[in-house]
């Protein structure tokens, strides 16, 4: 018997009982459904998170003071203080791998203008900041050299910043504000950021001069960070190896002893995000590809009560010539067909519920390919899996024995 006939008997017999078939193909179509969504918000919730960390500038490293063990306490990172002007010449000096530099100092406190006010913090940071957070400004200039030589009174604003203190829709440029008791000149406009990986307001801020920040509000020599920027992405490795080096030889730390600093990587963060989101959406496509189990499960226990109704069916194919083979191919395609058709509809089922959540919770999402051509083969596999047994047996019937069954 051809494989074509095959088909159409097993298409007449679905057609026969086609609420059965339909209630059938339910469990796999809610699987199937459920593991592409479920894959879909996961892929989704990663690439938000890498786009995030990128939006901080790709190839930037942080370079923080290393809290150290003291007399059995662990200091924290910020009250150690080991970074100093000498590490940023030493990195601008010997750097190969490192096209840009910036110190940071910070503060938190009142800005005002006029009857507007509000919390927020003051970034000390070089020109060469904006150039490795990949940070435009939206109007105006930005500050040079010369001012943080100067320690100029001058700053950049944040747009959640110009939102809180210009309400009206003046232009801040040009314009006088105080942060706490220190009127600073606005020079220019940052562009919006938005919410970084940890949530965090990126446009909260200003940023001046970091000497403006030492010594007119912290008096210190210290910094709290030092930003750098890889030439390029497949350089980062080389370049922390480099601010390694250099810093290790500018503070005097001898081989075998701790760094008193430490270097991270954009990378690093990615990484570290992407492998718990990764655990996440694998943990959620192993929740919903339990409906695909039970889903199966329902295939095989239909296929059995199919195989009881049409005994005597099978003992009437077997004894006009039909073989075993044919008779197990026949049911067998039947659970296939049952199998793909709610793989098809279960596809279709869950790429809509991925834009549905989208549109309506705001939630990121990402369908892939893969999923889709790996859910498709599930339904394949599952389909041959749970329906083999039924066809097994109904292709071991005994004919006479089925002839005279009621």
């Amino acid at each position: 018997m051809s494989l074509l006939n095959l088909i159409q008997i097993a298409l007449r017999a679905l057609q026969r009982n086609k609420l059965r078939a339909f209630l059938t193909m339910l469990g796999i179509i809610i699987g199937v459904a459920a593991v592409i969504a479920m894959v879909a918000i996961g892929e989704g919730s990663k690439k938000s998170i890498q786009d995030q960390i990128a939006s901080m500038g790709s190839n930037m490293i942080t370079i923080r003071p290393n809290s150290n063990v003291s007399g059995g306490a662990r200091l924290d990172a910020t009250s150690v203080q080991t970074l100093t002007e000498d590490d940023i010449k030493a990195l601008q000096k010997n750097m190969q791998y490192i096209n840009a530099v910036s110190p940071a100092v910070s503060t938190r406190g009142q800005v005002i203008n006029g009857a507007y006010n509000w919390s927020t913090q003051m970034q000390g940071v070089s020109p060469d900041y904006l150039t490795i957070r990949d940070w435009g400004i939206e109007d105006g200039i930005g500050f040079t050299n010369s001012d943080v030589t100067g320690a100029a009174k001058v700053c950049l604003l944040g747009q959640t910043v110009v939102d809180n203190l210009f309400p009206n829709g003046d232009n801040p440029v040009s314009k006088i504000i105080r942060f706490k008791t220190i009127p600073m000149k606005v020079i220019g406009i940052l562009k919006k950021k938005g919410e970084n990986a940890f949530g965090q307001d990126q446009d909260d801020v200003i940023l001046t001069p970091y000497t403006t920040v030492q010594k007119r509000i912290l008096a210190s020599i210290y910094f709290q960070n030092i930003y750098a920027s890889a030439i390029n992405e497949n350089s980062t490795e080389a370049a922390t190896e480099e601010v390694s080096e250099v810093l290790r030889k500018t503070h005097r730390i001898r081989p075998g002893e701790d760094d008193d600093f430490a270097v991270r990587t954009q990378a690093e963060l990615i990484s570290t995000f992407s492998s718990t989101s990764q655990l996440l959406t694998v943990l959620l496509a192993a929740i919903a590809g339990i409906s695909l189990v039970v889903g199966g499960i329902g295939i095989m226990n239909i296929m059995y009560v199919s195989v009881t109704e049409r005994t005597r069916e099978i003992g009437l194919r077997m004894s006009i010539g039909a073989r075993g083979i044919d008779i197990l191919l026949q049911f067998l395609i039947e659970a296939i067909l049952i199998s793909i058709t709610g793989g098809l509809i279960g596809i279709m089922l869950g790429i809509t519920a991925t834009k549905v959540v989208t549109a309506f919770l705001s939630w990121p999402t990402l369908v892939t390919q893969s999923s889709i051509v790996i859910s498709f083969m599930v339904c394949v596999i599952t389909g041959v899996f749970f329906g083999y047994y039924p066809a097994q047996k109904a292709s071991r019937l005994d004919p006479i024995e089925a002839l005279r069954y009621e």
